[in-house]
């Protein structure tokens, strides 16, 4: 009996060793960006400037890293599977989005969730496939390896992609305040706004561009204090003349919305609530609620099941200067991504 505990203890001992060097291995290499990054820009064309008075059309996308279509489910939703897709679903996934963005072929483009460089994603650098023009990638999510569920996440390298044939002039990333205390936030996410600054024909102005991903698994302490953080950056922003859009993933359902769209599945994920006084005088919430933005990942896609749980999450803030002419969900029934696309169309006053 003394010999088996012995070798019980034994085990025991490795055991916690093992995972106090895994866990400081982790802290060693933790992704700890500064607070602000100038960021490279890979230029593709010449880029033209954007004109005065000029219509845009801006598509703003959480791509899923093209692994979380209509068959997906996903564990921190309530769901099965941690990877979402096998190789031959994800590139599927991955060329619908492509060819998707191809069609639409939008002015500016802003998308959440783009792998460059993961075990989800076979490695595939998404930002290069789907960049349309000149680009830029902002990470939010990187580590060498995410031990959980099981099997585990593995090595992740994702974040945040702005993409234009028009001219950047430059871009940084601004690092959002981070709700995760250590151990948990050496495998976790570091939120950021991805942040491109772009000319204007014959104006010291400058388009303000911010593309952003909050929050989605805290207690909504960290999305709020990220939202508070982003109204403080824009009006800063327009404060110096600029024109400033911010759109992207606010993990938070937009005002009204949750009259079209309630809350039934009320076990699982739940976002926050966007308050319509939330912006200063003259600035704008905008969104559309005649169709979803986003689904929760319990299951599969399966538009007949009256439970399948829906939300207007994605959307933009337009900042007094910038006319909006239009925007509309495009309803693609989430075939690629458990998110559907938003474009807006809008004037630079």
């Amino acid at each position: 009996m003394k010999r088996f505990f012995k070798v019980l203890l034994c085990i025991i001992l490795a055991v916690v060793v093992l995972a106090g060097g895994f866990i400081g291995w982790l802290s060693i290499v933790e992704y700890k960006p500064d607070p602000v990054m100038e960021l490279e820009i890979t230029r593709t064309s010449d880029g033209s400037k954007i004109q005065p008075n000029e219509d845009l059309n801006v598509l703003l996308w959480n791509i899923g890293y093209a692994g979380l279509g209509k068959a997906s489910d996903f564990f921190m939703d309530g769901g099965k599977s941690v990877k979402s897709a096998d190789r031959e679903t994800f590139t599927s996934y991955l060329n619908g989005i492509k060819n998707f963005l191809e069609e639409q072929n939008p002015d500016l483009v802003m998308l959440q969730e783009v792998d460059t460089d993961s075990s989800r994603t076979y490695s595939t650098n998404e930002a290069e496939i789907l960049a349309q023009g000149n680009y830029v990638h902002a990470l939010n999510y990187s580590c060498p390896f995410v031990p959980y569920p099981m099997p585990p996440m593995g090595k992740i390298n994702s974040g945040i992609l702005t993409t234009t044939e028009y001219e950047i002039d430059r871009a940084e990333r601004i690092a959002l305040p981070c709700p995760f205390s250590w151990p948990k936030s050496t495998a976790n996410l570091k939120r950021c706004l991805l942040v491109s600054y772009m000319p204007i024909e014959g104006s010291d102005k400058e388009l303000v561009l911010v593309n952003l991903h909050l929050e989605a698994y805290d207690d909504g302490e960290g999305k709020i204090a990220q939202t508070k953080m982003l109204r403080e950056f824009v009006e800063q922003e327009y404060a110096k003349g600029n024109y400033v859009i911010a759109g992207g993933d606010f993990n938070q359902t937009f005002p009204g919305t949750l009259d079209t769209f309630p809350i039934v599945q009320d076990d699982y994920w739940k976002p926050g609530v966007l308050d319509s006084s939330f912006l200063p005088e003259g600035w704008e919430f905008t969104y559309d609620n005649s169709a979803p933005t986003c689904r929760l990942l319990n299951q599969p896609y399966d538009k007949n099941d009256p439970l399948t749980q829906y939300y207007v999450i994605d959307g933009f803030i337009l900042s007094p200067n910038v006319q909006l002419n239009k925007v509309e969900n495009i309803d693609l029934e989430f075939e690629n991504s458990d998110h559907n696309p938003v474009m807006l169309n809008v004037t630079l006053k």
